[in-house]
This record gives structure tokens, sequence and C-alpha cells, in this order.
């Protein structure tokens, strides 16, 4: 299920080269997941490990609030 969720907002990523020659990347509609990197291998890379810094980060003050965080169904 998270790995559903990683793999289909990398695949909205936007990349640009930046005019110092390094790339800068970002999630549309995720505010403060965004990397810069010396190439665009590094900058997704960077981009992934943001995003899952992020969701640990909301889990866990969704958590503290005594919110949920799972929204989807059972299986059953």
């Amino acid at each position: 299920m998270l790995s559903e969720f990683i793999s289909k907002k990398l695949k909205t990523a936007r990349y640009r080269l930046l005019d110092d020659g390094t790339y800068f990347g970002e999630i549309p509609g995720i505010r403060g997941v965004w990397a810069n990197a010396k190439n665009l291998e590094d900058c997704r890379e960077e981009l992934q490990e943001v995003l899952e810094d992020w969701m640990f980060l909301s889990t866990e003050s969704n958590r503290s609030q005594g919110k949920s965080t799972y929204h989807g169904t059972s299986g059953g």
C-alpha cells in the first residue's frame, strides 16, 4: 500500500534543470516535498527519501493528535 502510494506520487514529479546546473524536483500537491541535486538520478532518489520522510512525519503528527491515518477499506 505505501509503496504504491510512493510510486504513484513519484510518477507525478516534476523536474527542472536550474541555471546553476543542478536539478530541482517536486511533487505537485504535496507542500514541502522537493529535492535539489547535482544530477537527475540523485534528485529522484532524494525526492523519494523526502516523500518517505513526509509520510512518516504526517503519520506521527496525526497519531499525536489522535487522528486516524488509515482511510482505506477492508479487503474482505
